[in-house]
């Protein structure tokens, strides 16, 4: 089924801060956690869940209003953002990386250039640091795992490989594939200090 932009706002705004089992509180991870245990939230120092309060859906998307500060304990990095239902334990209800921006299509149509993932205008440069997500009715390329982190190089303004470190070999892709692309900004404190969320946005494709 193909849902209207109405549709998608009932379903986005289920999702906000007056609701019960609603996205009330923000947290903060250094690796992306798709079991949901909350084994990846930071930890130390003065760091606790914040709260979210989130502007009505509007377009098939929603987004928080207002900033959200964290205290931050020396030597963590963040990495992902997650959002729950309660300020302790609760549910875990989604994850989106850090600074990430919009995600971007890619394909790795042929095995003739198996290790080049077609994204075209990705706006991505060299060094950057990207993560992967599936696509419904598609598997991601062999080698790629979902929420691991990725380097980007040997980029083109429509195609790029994924390298395991910076500015390293390309990724030995083993099989075609689909999915998004999406950037992470990892933020290191080596001392305490605060981390700032302006803007987040859930949508619904």
């Amino acid at each position: 089924m193909r849902l209207s932009a109405a549709a998608k706002n009932v379903m986005l705004n289920a999702l906000d801060e007056s609701q019960a089992a609603g996205m009330k509180f923000a947290s903060l991870h250094n690796a992306y956690n798709s079991a949901g245990t909350g084994s990846t939230e930071l930890t130390g120092g003065s760091y606790a869940r914040q709260p979210v309060v989130w502007d009505p859906a509007n377009l098939g998307a929603k987004a928080t209003n207002g900033n959200i500060v964290f205290q931050v304990a020396g030597g963590a990095q963040v990495r992902f953002v997650g959002f729950w239902d309660a300020v302790t334990a609760g549910n875990f209800l989604g994850m989106t990386p850090n600074g990430g921006g919009i995600p971007q299509a890619f394909v790795v149509p042929d095995v003739a250039t198996l290790d080049v993932l077609e994204c075209v205008a990705h706006g991505f440069v060299d060094t950057d640091v990207v993560t992967v997500w599936a696509v419904p009715g598609d598997p991601l390329p062999g080698g790629l795992t979902e929420g691991n982190l990725y380097f980007v190089v040997n980029k083109t303004n429509d195609d790029l490989q994924l390298s395991l470190t910076s500015g390293g070999a390309p990724i030995n892709l083993s099989a075609i594939g689909a999915g998004t692309l999406q950037k992470v900004v990892v933020e290191n404190f080596g001392a305490a200090g605060t981390h700032t969320l302006t803007a987040v946005t859930m949508s619904l494709d």
